[in-house]
């Protein structure tokens, strides 16, 4: 079995690489960082797993280097994992515009491509697993991260519609999408965002994670807490779960 991870150079993709590897998976890690996905790949040799750990230095940001990360890969990925992405914070008229656009191309193009692509490959084969990392945000309204709660809204959106699509082809091939609340990552750092919210750890997101997509879930979101909010969200009229957001949302200084 082989497993491709976006994002792999830490955080939830990284923490998803080790444990995958631990339960037998072959590894393809990707992410733009080279001396991150090396630091890994010694980690993991070190666990002597005796597993195939394969490093990919690319930006995804890039849909070209989608396409390519694709053909170096195609019809060999039993388990996708689209977990590149990143935030921004700030008043939507204050962000840089240049930002914003690398966040839809990373959030969201290569979500899209990525899933389109290797989805053909195991539909022919009739089995394999897609796991898109949305986020609890993308089914609320995101005050200040508005660019990054949307990124996570199509994400969400795109993985239901493919679900559909593959249960009335009576397919063996599942999808699922992880939409975790705050974790302890380097994702706030980068966003220069802070959560009034106590954050889970990476580690217990990533074996929460694989434990569900054994059982072919398709939502799995980590904590007692951010699943009652997802509950809530049901409920609840926007414009109270938008004031919610803002509420719990500040500039990390």
């Amino acid at each position: 079995m082989r497993a491709l991870i976006t994002g792999a150079s830490s955080g939830i993709g990284r923490d998803l690489a080790i444990n995958l590897a631990k339960e037998g998976y072959d590894i393809v890690i990707v992410a733009r960082s080279v001396d991150k996905l090396n630091e890994l790949k010694d980690e993991i040799d070190k666990l002597n797993l005796n597993r195939n750990i394969d490093v990919v230095q690319k930006d995804l940001s890039n849909v070209d280097n989608c396409k390519s990360l694709y053909e170096q890969y195609k019809n060999q990925i039993d388990l996708l994992i689209n977990n590149a992405g990143f935030g921004t914070y700030g008043k939507f008229e204050d962000v840089d515009l240049g930002t914003e656009l690398r966040l839809i191309d990373t959030n969201i193009s290569a979500v899209h491509v990525l899933t389109k692509l290797f989805l053909k490959d195991m539909k022919e084969k009739n089995k394999g697993q897609i796991l898109n990392v949305a986020s609890i945000a993308g089914f609320l309204p995101g005050p200040l991260m508005s660019a990054y709660y949307a990124s996570k809204a199509y994400v969400i959106r795109l993985s239901q519609g493919i679900k559909e699509e593959l249960r009335k082809d009576k397919s063996n091939v599942s999808i699922s999408v992880l939409c975790p609340g705050p974790v302890d990552t380097n994702f706030n750092n980068v966003a220069k965002v802070k959560f009034n919210s106590k954050p889970l750890t990476s580690e217990y997101v990533a074996k929460y994670t694989i434990k569900k997509l054994k059982k072919k879930k398709f939502y799995i979101i980590p904590g007692y807490a951010v699943r009652a909010l997802r509950h809530i969200c049901k409920i609840l009229p926007d414009n109270l779960m938008a004031s919610f957001a803002y509420s719990h949302t500040e500039s990390k200084k």
